[in-house]
């Protein structure tokens, strides 16, 4: 479901090769750049939504998409292994780390939570989400990346704070400019990992990592494991030294909490 074309993706100012799809309001701009993708669009288009009726993040869950935040999802086509292009929700992360920096005050405490969210302050401000088709080569054919970023508002969220970038002091910011400011810096993360792989896009998540050498309590499907958050793999995997000492484990993922706070496995 898509509704009316948006006069306002016209004239924006894109890195080279990054072309933006707008529509007043979607069901989903995955969705749409899952289909434009299938029908061949080139690497770097855009799918740019005001509204989200059915906007989701990771696992399924519910995003609240109300008009006034900013709904993108870019089309890649990295032709790497799954387990590669895996690594590129780091590199939306520091995408959307530095989009906060450059228009939030100076110091306003912009860091990354594993696997793929960006805080301020503590509070959760956007959501990143990856689907991807796999060619007849078993590379990925192409990879849409969905992020949503709080810029008016945002949702009361029952398990992690939320904020927004107008609640953090940069009020009053056009959906046009924070659309320009993401692409300008995700070309920049993305450019980086297609020329150089993971070390560098590791040891910039690693420098912007919140809760690393603490305490963290990792949800997964079917328990909750405390320990010190010890490092990043280079492969993007958690590393956790868990309390009870029973040895170092690695985390392909999970629901991180900060502190020692008993968390409820999910159902699953």
């Amino acid at each position: 479901m898509t509704d009316g074309t948006l006069s306002e993706a016209d004239g924006l100012r894109l890195p080279p090769g990054f072309r933006v799809v707008g529509f007043q309001r979607v069901g989903s701009t995955n969705d749409e750049a899952k289909q434009l993708a299938r029908q061949g669009a080139a690497e770097g288009t855009v799918v740019w939504a005001l509204r989200q009726e059915s906007g989701r993040g990771r696992r399924g869950r519910a995003w609240s998409s109300p008009e006034g935040n900013l709904y993108s999802s870019t089309i890649l086509r990295p032709r790497r292994s799954p387990a590669e292009t895996a690594q590129l929700s780091f590199v939306a992360a520091l995408a959307v780390a530095d989009m906060a920096e450059r228009l939030l005050p100076a110091g306003s405490g912009v860091g990354c939570k594993w696997p793929n969210d960006v805080l301020v302050r503590g509070r959760k401000l956007s959501g990143i989400l990856l689907e991807s088709e796999p060619g007849a080569d078993g590379a990925v054919d192409w990879l849409v990346l969905g992020v949503g970023i709080n810029v008016r508002h945002h949702p009361d969220l029952a398990e992690y704070a939320a904020t927004s970038l107008a609640s953090e002091g940069a009020e009053d910011v056009p959906l046009t400019v924070a659309l320009e400011v993401y692409a300008a810096c995700l070309a920049h993360w993305y450019g980086l990992w297609a020329g150089g792989g993971f070390p560098a896009i590791r040891d910039a998540w690693l420098a912007r990592a919140v809760g690393l050498g603490g305490p963290v309590t990792v949800r997964l499907a079917r328990e909750a494991v405390r320990g010190v958050f010890a490092d990043l793999d280079m492969d993007g995997v958690l590393l956790l030294d868990p309390e009870d000492g029973t040895g170092r484990r690695r985390i392909a993922a999970g629901d991180v909490f900060f502190g020692s706070a008993p968390a409820s496995p999910a159902e699953g």
